[in-house]
């Protein structure tokens, strides 16, 4: 069963809770997902650094419900 959007950013927010999420639908499959996460807690992480932070908080989705995610993170400007 594929997973939502939805289901995703609250994933995401339940691990890194000042995170702003944006996810879009790749494949319109539910399957495929691109995810742009910006969140204070980034600051001083390498890249690497900051995706581990993610995906740690989709481990249990990834390669099951959720098959792929390309990701972006960075910190907020200003």
């Amino acid at each position: 069963m594929p997973m939502s959007a939805n289901d995703i950013e609250a994933l995401i927010k339940r691990h890194i809770p000042d995170a702003e999420v944006t996810i879009r639908d790749l494949a319109g499959d539910g399957d495929h997902y691109a995810a742009t996460v910006i969140s204070e807690t980034f600051r001083g992480k390498t890249r690497l650094q900051q995706h581990q932070l993610v995906y740690a908080a989709l481990k249990a989705e990834m390669g099951g419900e959720l098959h792929a995610l390309a990701l972006q993170t960075g910190t907020p400007k200003g």
